[in-house]
């Protein structure tokens, strides 16, 4: 397969890509097709590594509404009606509304996903579901399943053993939630837990940390410590970290420097995080938003995810990561135009950074033909004119084909 007249990561200049069998070939201008060889008409569009969504929900998806509407918006509220669905869980209920968002996700050039699923359940009936929907989507999505104690490790019965179990049955991530703990000695105490389970699995780590406007909430400086001390830095991802928006100036200072040193990955979530955060402000109201473009500019790793997918946190969610990219740049004030044109890392390479997919991912040569074509020769153009989707292609073959939205204006 040849792929032609493609502007590949904002490259001001037309290429062609090669790719050889299920890998990038070469990459240039002016490569000849061999004869019969499938060319792919990139049509002047942008040419990405495939969209990755490092954090999300699939087991909670589309449950929006179940057993009611989340009304107040908090995150609270959300966790209360969560545990009252998650009662009538079934193995086809969570397979059924997990591939349906997988599908659309894929309709919308996502190929990488990190799901978090719960796993404060005796029964772990989402987890089986999840470990299952992961080999049967392997085609066509690298997803990782993360287990999850969404109403805590030590403040819920068994919650220890619930974990070792759920990475005994394969979970490929270890989560945690220390703020939502009972007391803050339990949080420090559940992130002791959950790392020395890591450790002695060879698991990645990855915790909702602090997803909270309490500038008191400080369990992100004891998973960077403990991420630094035991060795798995980057193998480690702080999720949310909302209340490091609200630390006062000089202690996030303080922060940085441990942040850097531990080389620890940050996911935001910009859609959710706006939506839930401030939500005990008046007025001014907090944007709930972690310290996203000063991590950036600390040269810390920070990617975007969706998070919620129409359920008791977002009744919103429409699988397409530019909507993502579009909420973050604004809320995170990261509108220059060289911000604007780099952003799409937030959902590429930054989130297959935090997944850990080293090799797997990238459009160089030798790596698996994975990528995108999007209707628009750069990612400001991308942002601006909602570009379609042309082709999703995995392992060298097309995944998905879409054509672009025509309006006829009588004017």
């Amino acid at each position: 397969m040849i792929i032609r007249n493609v502007h590949v990561e904002n490259s001001p200049e037309l290429l062609d890509v090669e790719v050889d069998g299920d890998v990038f070939g070469r990459i240039g201008a002016g490569i000849v097709p061999k004869d019969g060889e499938e060319v792919v008409d990139g049509r002047g569009g942008l040419l990405l590594p495939p969209f990755v969504d490092p954090h999300v929900h699939l087991d909670a998806t589309l449950t929006a509404g179940e057993p009611e509407w989340n009304e107040s918006g908090t995150l609270f509220d959300g966790i209360r009606i969560w545990s009252e669905r998650k009662q009538s869980l079934t193995k086809q209920d969570v397979h059924d509304r997990a591939v349906a968002t997988l599908k659309n996700m894929a309709a919308h050039g996502i190929q990488c996903v990190r799901t978090h699923v719960d796993v404060t359940d005796p029964t772990l009936t989402a987890l089986h579901a999840m470990l299952e929907v992961r080999e049967e989507v392997e085609p066509y999505v690298d997803l990782q399943v993360v287990a999850f104690p969404q109403e805590g490790i030590l403040s819920y019965p068994n919650g220890k053993d619930l974990m070792r179990a759920a990475v005994a049955e394969g979970a490929d991530v270890v989560g945690g939630i220390p703020h939502f703990e009972f007391t803050s000695d339990y949080g420090r105490e559940s992130l002791q837990f959950l790392m020395d389970l890591a450790v002695e699995n060879d698991r990645l780590v990855d915790v909702h940390c602090d997803e909270i406007d309490d500038p008191a909430s400080r369990n992100l400086e004891v998973l960077a410590t403990l991420a630094l001390e035991s060795g798995l830095k980057d193998r480690v991802t702080a999720s949310h970290t909302t209340a490091f928006g609200s630390y006062n100036d000089a202690y996030a200072y303080k922060l940085m420097r441990l942040l850097k040193m531990a080389d620890i990955n940050f996911v935001s979530n910009p859609l959710v995080n706006m939506h839930l955060g401030g939500r005990f402000d008046t007025y001014p109201k907090r944007r709930g938003l972690t310290r996203v473009k000063e991590l950036n500019e600390n040269g810390v790793n920070v990617a975007f995810g969706e998070d919620d997918i129409r359920d008791p946190w977002s009744p919103l969610g429409t699988c397409n990561m530019v909507d993502v990219v579009r909420m973050g740049v604004y809320a995170a004030q990261l509108m220059g135009y060289s911000q604007l044109m780099d952003s799409y890392r937030f959902v590429t390479t930054n989130g297959a950074r935090t997944m850990h997919l080293g090799d797997a991912y990238g459009i160089e040569t030798g790596r698996p033909a994975n990528c995108i074509i999007l209707n628009a020769p750069n990612f400001y153009e991308v942002l601006n004119t909602n570009a379609d989707l042309l082709y999703s292609i995995r392992r060298g073959q097309v995944l998905a084909k879409g054509e672009p939205a025509t309006v006829d204006l009588d004017w």
